[in-house]
């Protein structure tokens, strides 16, 4: 049984934990790792570099919509392809734990069915994208 009294809120505990999870870590490659060192890093997995800069994009801009609540349920749901590819081409061979060298796949599995469970969820209370909906009288995609 869902409590509808309680679930918009835990549906933002959500979203806003996803939302700061997916800016941290887009801000570490920034500021830690930097660009072009996530760059090399990226190339080490036979990735093309682009996809660093493109995945520190991703996460940070992601990151910002989803706990703003605009268009989140879908920028979750469009990033789960990116905590999978995590999983293949840089955990997956790392073992299950997190705390392994190199970080196993347990965080960024855990992360992506989170993702999938705020997109199928919505983004509930305290929504930006309901504001904008209700003040410049736009139909929104979906409901939350």
């Amino acid at each position: 049984m869902i409590d509808t009294r309680t679930a918009p809120y835990g549906a933002f505990a959500l979203r806003a934990a996803l939302g700061i999870m997916f800016i941290a870590h887009g801000l570490l490659k920034v500021v830690v790792f930097t660009p072009a060192g996530t760059a090399a890093y990226f190339a080490s997995l036979g990735l093309p570099e682009i996809f660093a800069y493109l995945t520190i994009v991703a996460e940070i801009g992601g990151g910002i919509a989803i706990l703003a609540g605009v268009f989140g349920r879908w920028v979750s749901l469009s990033l789960v392809p990116l905590l999978l590819g995590t999983i293949v081409f840089a955990h997956g061979d790392k073992g299950w734990l997190f705390s392994n060298e190199g970080g196993g796949w347990e965080y960024p599995a855990f992360l992506a069915a989170a993702a999938l469970a705020h997109g199928l969820i919505g983004d509930g209370a305290f929504a930006l994208q309901d504001r904008l909906v209700r003040t410049f009288k736009i139909k929104p995609l979906a409901t939350a």
